[in-house]
């Protein structure tokens, strides 16, 4: 696989990640690091790019979703994910990296109505923080 097919690749994955589906962009990211030790600051930003934009669309969901019933089946029935996001507003979505509860805090987010401009920065830069632990562990 070439240089830009590897971008590309781990942008999707990225996404993909951060949405609702199932999947992990951490392999993707070693991988592309590892064959390509050049890109090491393209690879970061399209990875947290991606990974936000993924973020992003969770939180478009929350904003699309009618009602708390509705959040509460998105979310398994917890409300553990609105009562952060209630207590600690738009900076709690610096987890939005982590597995499990991620995708809950971004759509708890957008049914809150939290400032979208405030959840995509603290989103990016949660993810950001993440994507570089990863790349400066393999140093």
């Amino acid at each position: 696989m070439d240089e830009q097919s590897s971008l590309l690749a781990l942008f999707t994955s990225s996404f993909l990640a951060a949405t609702l589906l199932p999947g992990g962009s951490e392999a993707v990211l070693v991988g592309v690091l590892l064959a390509y030790p050049d890109l090491h600051w393209q690879a970061l930003v399209l990875a947290t790019i991606g990974n936000t934009l993924g973020g992003m669309s969770s939180y478009l969901i929350g904003r699309l979703l009618p009602d708390e019933k509705a959040v509460l089946k998105k979310a398994g029935g917890s409300t553990r994910g609105l009562e952060w996001v209630r207590r600690h507003g738009a900076p709690i979505l610096l987890l939005s990296w982590a597995p499990l509860i991620g995708d809950l805090l971004c759509v708890a987010a957008g049914w809150l109505r939290t400032n979208w401009l405030w959840a995509l920065l603290f989103i990016a830069a949660g993810k950001f923080a993440r994507y570089w632990a990863i790349a400066a562990a393999m140093n």
